[in-house]
């Protein structure tokens, strides 16, 4: 039961966002005792994926504001004299403005059932250890088009990948060849009917004509079939990319927890000029093959790119513009309007109006240095969404021995008024629970400790669209497209589309996440962006409407938080064995996440290593009686059988505590 929780640990942590789970994974590896509560009954918090009825809940819930019960103070009966209790909040208000529409023709909706919605039980589970919810919460293998870390060539800086790995990576050329071995036939997250072989050469011509026909007429989805097939929507809260040489790929490879999760490449990148969308040529193999460019064009984009990957080496070439922006630094490097445009919204991906020569330089370069490693752009995104990678530190924390608790409450940190420190947890239950050091997700402090926080806010919204806003061959891409700002203090909008394939989204549709800095609502922030990329006509108005455009079917707007970069001086009363993680921010990459949860880490920890591998089997050494010494705590599975499931494992740590 729950309540009957060991008493004392080395580590809790509250909250289940990626930096949260990163310390626990972190501190559970090297033989802490880790509890990790979250009061929500999911994990990932603002990190999460849902299925699309998870989704509508999850909107349904920040739409109402229900509960505006008052929050019970019984455990202050349990605070001593020499003692002073910190309340936390378990109400979230990270989330504001929440605005969802239906375009899609809507029928009988009320009639219809999510396919296979009983085999999903998170929502239900009150307090769980992590093996009970792996399977509903994503931690299935998909083979299909997807790698792991582990199985692609590391290359070396700025190396492009030859033609095989190429086209291996290419969805166009790829079948869904294990589905059917992955789960039972209508569970499948992405079905398909391609026949299994290793067909590398590109469509005949039948092929290609019934292709052309199908993006020119696209199926019509109602929005019953959405919500019928709304498991084989994995909808991310925030959305981002991995960088192929990001901190967050080194670490997963590093700790092995990349054996957990797997990954597909995306495989365009796309810029928006004139009004019209086209592709950005990245490697040398696409500069020199575009026909977008004159060969002028391409000479000096390569001779720009060029410089750019060692841009230290030459600062003759920069130092008299280094604190011009970067836009105005492109303009003297001979470069035509066209190459400017795709190198700063399209590569370096920064701010026309706030980036410096230097940023400009350092995001060029950078994104340079990870083309390449993994396929022919510097991206990979994460089969069943960015929501997986949490998720993924959970299990090993869970392997190493960690305890898990969803949906369980701490009702405030206890604090010892003479040394200042935290010293203690009580949790829903009046249970006091002791430990040495706290991590808190910044949503659970309260206002009083946050009075002097100054928070930004990110303007998401999540559509779900009937095609792909740029046709060409294939159905089975993933594109990265940045909308430039549409004036004077406007954001530029970040526009990820992910394809059926990603296990995002049911077949004949596609998951377009758009995020940017928070100016006004998120509705009022990205709907200009989103009426001049998609079709925002109803069923019944789409035959008067721009049909070349996709057509949305479906669209949710909101705002969150942005708590990152906040220093620890702006909380007020802050233990000082009390450490705050942020949740998610603009980024494209997961950096912020990854340097803090290292920071925090090595603060409670100074004289341990961050995320160590996990040893070889054979290194191993076992006592006497064939048991592993108990210092060790090793609990995972053999390394060389990645098929095994670490529950097995898990068996043997702190049994599941139920409410």
């Amino acid at each position: 039961m729950a309540d009957s929780l060991p008493s004392e640990f080395d580590v809790v942590v509250i909250g289940t966002g990626l930096p949260e789970s990163i310390i626990a994974a972190a501190c559970s590896r090297t033989g802490q005792r880790v509890l990790h509560v979250d009061s929500r009954n999911y994990y990932g918090g603002n990190w999460a994926s849902f299925s699309f009825s998870g989704l509508l809940s999850w909107i349904k819930e920040y739409q109402e504001k229900a509960d505006l019960c008052e929050e019970s103070d019984a455990w202050k009966e349990l605070i001593l004299e020499n003692e002073e209790g910190i309340p936390l909040v378990t109400k979230d208000k990270t989330i504001q403005h929440v605005e969802d529409f239906c375009y899609a023709s809507q029928g009988s909706a009320e009639d219809v059932e999510e396919d296979g919605a009983l085999a999903k039980v998170s929502g239900s589970v009150s307090s769980t250890f992590v093996e009970d919810a792996e399977e509903d919460l994503g931690f299935h293998k998909a083979e299909s088009e997807s790698f792991s870390l582990t199985d692609q060539p590391s290359g070396t800086v700025g190396e492009e990948t030859s033609h095989e790995t190429v086209a291996e990576s290419d969805p166009e050329c790829t079948a869904h060849k294990d589905d059917v071995e992955v789960t039972p036939l209508g569970d499948r997250p992405c079905d398909s009917e391609t026949p299994v072989h290793p067909a590398l050469e590109p469509e005949n011509s039948d092929s290609a004509s019934i292709t052309a026909t199908a993006a020119t007429e696209p199926k019509r989805v109602a929005y019953p079939q959405i919500v019928k097939e709304g498991r084989r929507f994995n909808i991310d809260l925030i959305s981002k990319l991995l960088y192929s040489r990001g901190l967050l790929i080194d670490l997963l490879i590093k700790s092995n927890v990349s054996r957990y999760a797997e990954f597909k490449n995306v495989t365009r990148i796309l810029a928006f000029q004139d009004g019209k969308v086209e592709q950005v040529p990245c490697s040398r193999a696409d500069v020199f093959n575009s026909k977008q460019l004159t060969m002028v064009e391409k000479r000096m984009l390569m001779r720009f790119l060029t410089f750019c990957l060692d841009y230290e080496q030459h600062p003759d070439e920069y130092q008299a513009h280094k604190d011009r922006k970067f836009s105005d630094y492109l303009k003297t490097q001979k470069l035509t309007p066209n190459l400017q445009h795709f190198v700063l919204h399209s590569i370096a991906m920064v701010s026309e109006a706030d980036s410096c020569t230097i940023d400009g330089l350092k995001a060029t370069q950078k994104f340079l240095q990870c083309l390449g490693r993994y396929g022919n752009t510097p991206f990979l995104f994460p089969l069943y969404g960015q929501g997986e990678i949490p998720q993924c530190f959970c299990r090993m924390c869970a392997v190493f021995g960690g305890i898990y608790c969803l949906r369980h409450a701490i009702k405030c940190l206890v604090v010892d008024k003479e040394t200042g420190r935290c010293k203690a947890v009580i949790d829903h239950f009046g249970q006091r629970i002791s430990a040495n050091h706290f991590v808190v997700e910044d949503s659970y402090l309260s206002e009083k400790i946050c009075a002097n926080v100054c928070y930004r806010q990110i303007s998401r919204a999540v559509l779900i669209t009937d095609r792909s806003v740029l046709k060409d061959g294939s159905d089975l891409q993933i594109s990265i497209l940045t909308v430039p700002p549409a004036g004077q203090n406007r954001p530029a909008v970040r526009v990820i589309e992910l394809c059926s394939s990603a296990m995002t989204c049911m077949k004949n549709t596609y998951l377009v996440h758009l995020t940017c800095s928070s100016v006004r609502t998120a509705k009022e922030d990205l709907e200009p962006v989103v009426g001049q990329l998609f079709n925002l006509a109803t069923e019944t108005d789409s035959e008067s409407s721009e049909v070349q455009k996709p057509r949305i079917l479906w669209a949710v707007y909101f705002n969150m938080r942005d708590s990152s970069g906040i220093e620890r001086t702006s909380y007020d009363n802050l233990p000082s064995n009390a450490y705050v993680c942020s949740g998610p921010d603009t980024a494209l990459g997961n950096d912020t996440a990854v340097k803090q949860a290292e920071a925090i880490f090595q603060e409670m920890f100074p004289n341990e290593e961050f995320c160590p591998p996990p040893p070889n089997p054979e290194d191993i050494i076992y006592d006497v009686d064939g048991t592993l010494p108990e210092q060790l705590g090793l609990e995972n599975p053999p390394e060389d059988k990645p098929e095994t499931s670490p529950e097995k494992g898990s068996d043997e740590t702190e049994g599941p505590h139920d409410e």
